[in-house]
C-alpha cells in the first residue's frame, strides 16, 4: 500500500494534538477492513505510560486485529498510530518491535524443536546488530552479541520464573509455562509497551494468580501493559482502564467500575457476568 495513500491520511489537527500530549500510544481513527467486514472502524484511544489497560469485547470484535495493526502485521486502511509521538502506521513489524513495542500471541508461536531458552532468544534478535545470520557464522562480534542476548534471555526467563526450564524442550512445557515463555520472549525486545493477547486464556485459577502477580510486577518496573482478555474477573481486578470494542467500533472506555455499569456494554457483551 502506498504510504501517501489511505494509510497516511495526515490529519493535521490530530498530529498537533499528539505532539502536545504525552500518551505513549495514540490511535487516531484507525480502520481496517477485510473484504466487506469492518474489523476496525475509526478506533481512537490513548495509552498513558506506566498503566495497565485492557481491551474486551465479543469474539470477532476486532481486538486481535487491533494489536496486529499496531505491531505491523497488518497495514491499516486509514488512520494513524503514534508511538512515543512518532507515526508508525504501516511500518514493518521488525521496525515497530525495535522501537519498543513487544507482544505475545493468543496461540503462542513457539518453535517445537527448540529449547525454552532458544525460543525466548528469538525476541532479542529484533535488537541484534549482527542478526541471526551473522550468529550462525560465529564471527567474533556475533559470538559476543549472542552471549549478551543469552545472558539477557536468562534474566527474562528468571523474571517469569522459568530459569530452571531454560534447557528443556518447549514441547515439554504445559500451556501456562508456554505462555510465560511468550512473555519472556517479548521482554527480550526491551519494550516500553507490552501487548498481551489473551495471556490467561485456558489457564487454571492458580496459574492466573501467577500471571496477575507477574503483570503487576512488570508494571511497577515501568512497563506499560495492554491486555486483550476474555476472563472478566482477571480484567476487572488488574486494569486501571478498560476499552470495549464491538463489531470493530469502540463503544466504551473508562475505569473497570464505569465499564461494568455501562448499559451499552452490558447489552453488547457482559450481561450478567459482571
Amino acid at each position: 500500500m502506498n504510504r501517501s495513500g489511505a494509510t497516511r491520511h495526515n490529519h493535521e489537527h490530530s498530529k498537533i494534538a499528539t505532539v502536545e500530549k504525552d500518551a505513549l500510544l495514540h490511535l487516531d481513527r484507525l480502520s481496517k477492513h477485510f473484504g466487506g467486514i469492518r474489523a476496525l472502524d475509526e478506533v481512537t484511544f490513548r495509552l498513558e505510560e506506566n498503566r495497565i489497560v485492557s481491551m474486551i469485547g465479543p469474539n470477532g470484535a476486532g481486538k486481535t486485529t487491533l494489536i496486529n495493526v499496531v505491531t505491523g502485521i497488518y497495514l491499516p486502511d486509514s488512520g494513524e498510530v503514534y508511538f512515543q509521538k512518532e507515526d508508525i502506521a504501516g511500518l514493518p513489524a521488525h521496525s515497530i518491535a525495535s522501537k519498543g513495542i513487544g507482544r505475545t500471541f493468543q496461540l503462542e508461536e513457539l518453535f517445537g524443536s527448540l529449547t525454552v531458552l532458544e525460543n525466548a532468544m528469538v525476541g532479542g534478535h529484533t535488537r541484534s546488530r549482527s542478526g541471526m545470520f551473522g550468529c550462525g557464522f560465529r564471527v567474533a562480534s556475533a559470538r559476543a552479541e549472542e552471549k549478551r542476548m543469552r545472558d539477557e534471555t536468562m534474566e527474562a526467563l528468571a523474571m517469569v520464573g522459568l530459569e530452571d526450564r531454560a534447557f528443556h524442550s518447549i514441547s515439554s512445557l504445559p500451556l501456562g509455562e508456554r505462555k510465560l515463555v511468550g512473555i519472556a520472549r517479548a521482554l527480550c525486545m526491551k519494550p516500553r509497551l507490552l501487548m498481551l493477547d489473551e495471556p490467561v486464556g485456558g489457564l487454571a485459577a492458580h496459574e492466573i494468580e501467577k500471571f496477575l502477580a507477574l503483570i503487576q510486577r512488570l508494571a511497577k518496573e515501568g512497563l506499560t501493559i495492554f491486555i486483550i482478555e476474555h476472563n472478566m474477573p482477571f480484567v476487572m481486578s488488574i486494569s486501571e482502564q478498560v476499552i470495549v470494542l464491538d463489531q470493530g467500533s469502540k463503544i466504551a472506555e473508562g475505569s473497570p467500575e464505569e465499564v461494568k455499569n455501562n448499559e451499552r456494554v452490558i447489552e453488547a457483551y457482559l450481561g450478567e457476568e459482571v
